[in-house]
This record gives C-alpha cells, structure tokens and sequence, in this order.
C-alpha cells in the first residue's frame, strides 16, 4: 500500500481546519483512500486557532508552531521528522508547504507532489507586489520579533517558492486559471455524492428544523469575502423587496468582521447560522430554494474552484452564479449564469426561477447528473489513479 503525506500549511481552524475536514485537503485524502493509499495530513496549528476536525478515518498530525522566525524553524523540523509518505503531497504553493516537502525530497529522494488550489499573491496584489523597503524598513522587517520578514509564508517568499514549483514531480490544480500560470494537470475538487444526496433529505422537515419555513431561501454556505460577491445578491434583494426572501449565510468569515458590516447595512435580508460538521450541511443545503455563488471578477475569484457550487450540484439545487473563471464550464447548461457585479441580472434570474420552481427544480436534478459525472470524489480518484500508478 502506497502512503501519502500531504503537507497543509495551517491547519487550524482559521485554515484547513475551518469546515471540520470539507476542504480540498481532506478532498484530496478521500480522493486517495478511495484508491487504496495510506493517508496522513500533517500541518501547523496555532495555539490560539487550535484545529477542529470532526474525521477521524484519516490519520492527522497537528503541529503546535510558533508563528515567526526562528521559532518556527524548530516547528518545521518537528514536521519533517514527522513525515512518513512515500509520496509527499504538499497542498498551496507555499515555503511552509512546498519548500518543506522539497527539503524531505533531498533528504530522502521521496517524490514530491504540488496541489494548488489559490494563487497566493493574490492576496497581496498579484504580479503588481512589490518589495521595496528603505533600509530602516530592512531592519525593522528583519530584526524585530514580529517582523515582516520573520513571517513564513511572507509574499516574499510567496514570489519566491514560486520559482521551485518545476521541482516537484507532479502538480495538481484546479483550474484553467492556475493552469495556465503553472501548468500541471487538472484536478477538479470533488463533492462526496453518497453525503450529498437529496433523496436522503426532505427541503421542506429541513427548513422547519431550521426554522426557515417562512421564507423562500437563497443560501450562501460558505465564508463571505468582498470578492464572493454576497453584496450583489443583498442589493438584488433590495431591488425585488419581497418581504419573504432571505439570503442564508451558513458558517461566516472566520477572517475579519465583514459580516458584521454585511448585517448592518442588509440585515433585514439576512439570517445568519452557525457553522455546521460536513456531515450536517447536506441537510443545511437542502433547506435552501437556490444556490448562490455570486464570485467577482477579481484574481481571487479566477484562482478559485468554489465549493459552495458542488454543494449545491450535488443536493440538485438551482444555483445562481456568475461567468468568473471556470464557473460557466463547471455548471455548463445546467446553471443560471450572470454577468458578474450585476444586482439587476441577478434579481431577474431570481424571479425567473421562483416563477418556474419546477422548470428550476428539474435544471438542478441535471446539476447533479454533472456533479457525479465530472466533479465526485470518484472523479478525483479517477485523476488520482493515473498519477499514481497503484
């Protein structure tokens, strides 16, 4: 049996570990076990985010780091003690990620596989980052306990790890977007289907439990960004002002405050729920009417395949989304596509679906056909498989 160690740079739960185990890491594990491989996730965890992951079928490794130079070196080294894999599989294109799986590759000739889920500096600015301090700037960044340049993942050495993505022999990513920037092989990220089932779950026992039944619910299940477009869809509300419309936020932004700021300008359209085990959301997205995945057209957006689209695929819901990166080749016919930043369009294809539940209904049913077909945890193993070479 094949062992895979797959690298995550932070795995707490303001990372990895944010959706107990629903992201592409755990996707990918899945993915692998499901071919017969051994897995193991090892990654930093920060004290102050411990990890919060609900699986348990899966052998993870937390290590409790310290955030800065040189304390985290001795972290990093716990780490690469830790590694176990024939194969190591680091996930982001990140030195807590990528430039530790290529250490342990010359210590012990182990193959290295890359996968890229996001474009890192584009976080930063993209290619218009630059890093031009003044010498007391240097100093300061350098020098000084919390520094700039005592951060790990710092953009730059982002800019930099880029330049060694060549080294690893293999690279997984997926998207268009990121493939044309890194090449490597696509890997869609794939929805566990037998969960996500909807003839395992009744929308209407769903929105009573959930105390929904008033409303005709739009749901966003994921973690608000201004890049993820959720403004567009409040403003679409504003504009239709149908008293009984709600837009279901499902888990919130573990980053800043934005929903809060999201509440005080649209609460009336809002209810805000808890953040849920991936074993509960199949039931949590079944109580919603359509799915929203309003994404901007940003870097961010491009660089991104939203999970939130295979909840919905899967649970055979309408989906509202917008034509940013490969979200129109993903849902194909099978979705109601906008032009991004457009409240308008998105008010209209609201009304056009509840006019026709029916016609809407029988477009998602499609959506899960596609699902399966192309973007399953089957479908990922299919890939995996061939990569492999079990």
């Amino acid at each position: 049996m094949v062992k895979i160690s797959i690298i995550a740079s932070d795995l707490s739960s303001s990372g990895a570990g944010r959706w107990g185990g629903a992201v592409r890491p755990f996707l990918l594990s899945q993915a692998l076990k499901k071919i017969g491989c051994d897995v193991e996730i090892l990654g930093f965890v920060d004290a102050s985010s411990p990890i919060n992951i609900s699986q348990t079928e899966i052998s993870i490794i937390p290590i409790y780091s310290k955030k800065y130079y040189p304390g985290f070196l001795l972290s990093a080294k716990e780490l690469l003690d830790k590694i176990s894999g024939d194969i190591i599989y680091a996930y982001k294109l990140k030195p807590s990620s990528l430039g530790l799986a290529l250490i342990k590759k010359m210590q012990t000739s182990r193959q290295v596989f890359l996968d890229i889920d996001d474009w890192e500096l584009s976080w930063h600015g993209g290619d218009n980052w630059k890093y031009r301090p003044s010498i007391k700037q240097l100093a300061r960044d350098i020098l000084k306990p919390e520094g700039a340049l005592r951060q790990p993942d710092h953009p730059f050495y982002l800019k930099w790890i880029e330049s060694f993505t060549s080294r690893a022999d293999r690279v997984t990513l997926h998207n268009q977007f990121l493939k044309k920037r890194f090449g490597g092989i696509y890997l869609p990220n794939g929805k566990d289907t037998n969960l996500f089932d909807p003839n395992k779950y009744d929308p209407e026992v769903s929105r009573t439990r959930y105390g929904l039944s008033d409303y005709r619910i739009l749901m966003f299940p994921g973690a608000p960004r201004p890049y993820k477009g959720v403004e567009d869809v409040l403003i679409a509300l504003d504009k239709l002002n149908q008293p009984d419309l709600r837009l279901v936020i499902v888990g919130g932004s573990p980053y800043d405050d934005y929903d809060r700021q999201l509440k005080e300008k649209w609460g009336r359209w809002i209810i805000q729920m808890e953040k849920y085990p991936p074993t509960v959301m199949p039931e949590i997205v079944a109580a919603a009417h359509i799915i929203v995945v309003p994404q901007r057209d940003t870097p961010e957006a491009k660089a991104q395949f939203p999970l939130k689209l295979t909840d919905g695929m899967a649970m055979a819901k309408p989906i509202i989304a917008t034509k940013v990166g490969d979200i129109p080749e993903i849902v194909g016919d099978t979705g109601y596509l906008v032009e991004p930043s457009s409240p308008e369009q998105i008010a209209a294809k609201i009304e056009l679906i509840f006019n026709d539940l029916t016609a809407a209904n029988s477009q998602g049913i499609k959506a899960r056909e596609r699902c399966i077909k192309n973007y399953s945890i089957d479908a990922m193993a299919t890939i995996l498989s061939d990569l492999i070479k079990i």
